[in-house]
């Protein structure tokens, strides 16, 4: 085995001046505070989470602006990939109806189910 070769010093003070850089960047950021704040625990589904599954928990943006980081985390909520994805997909449809309605000029539905009820009621023929 061949003789290790003296570490260089600066390198490693570098090396551990950037891992300081990043853990305080990332303390920074909305999803390092959301992790401080809340219990590691799906809003939706209710799954724990540890520090090996962590990854799979994501900070969802309750109006769905990522730009609104109140620092007390009024506007996140913890949520696991697959309940992020579905809170989306249900935000994205809501959005396309709204967006069919206003093009249309008003709701899209046509069934009256109750149209002539009140005849019924009554009796009337």
């Amino acid at each position: 085995m061949a003789p290790r070769k003296p570490s260089d010093p600066s390198k490693a003070e570098g090396i551990v001046a950037e891992g300081r850089r990043a853990r305080a960047e990332w303390d920074r950021s909305y999803r390092g505070q959301a992790l401080k704040l809340f219990p590691w625990v799906c809003g939706s589904c209710g799954r724990d989470f540890d520090g090996k599954n962590l990854s799979e928990l994501t900070v969802h943006h309750k109006d769905h602006d990522h730009h609104n980081n109140p620092p007390d985390g009024s506007n996140w909520e913890l949520l696991c990939y697959w309940c992020h994805d579905n809170e989306h997909s249900r935000h994205a449809v809501a959005q396309a109806s709204a967006k069919s309605q206003r093009r249309e000029g008003g709701p899209t539905t046509t069934s009256k189910p109750f149209a002539g009820l009140d005849k019924l009621l009554k009796g009337d023929d």
